[in-house]
């Protein structure tokens, strides 16, 4: 924390150290630093991809599942509906 409390400080000197040294490692390290960087993030954008997709499949699983169940439930609803208008039908026929 030593250099990190001069260059905070106002030493001029090792600033300008670190600036000059920053603009010559700067040509050599950005290279590195960008061939490692595109694989990287080649690999999250693709795997990105794949959890997208997956989601996208789930849920429209998910919506078959919901679009039957609505179905099933209408069914029984209009069995339901058929019993009791034929209920009803016997009952004012016996009176």
């Amino acid at each position: 924390m030593g250099l990190w409390d001069d260059v905070v400080k106002g030493n001029v000197v090792t600033g300008l150290a670190i600036g000059i040294g920053a603009a010559v490692l700067a040509p050599v390290v950005v290279p590195i630093l960008a061939s490692a960087a595109k694989p990287l993030t080649k690999a999250a954008i693709k795997g990105g991809l794949a959890l997208y997709e997956s989601g996208r499949e789930t849920f429209e699983e998910v919506g078959e599942v919901l679009e039957d169940l609505v179905a099933e439930a209408q069914a029984e609803l209009a069995e339901e509906r058929k019993a009791a208008i034929a209920a009803a039908a016997e009952g004012e026929g016996k009176t």
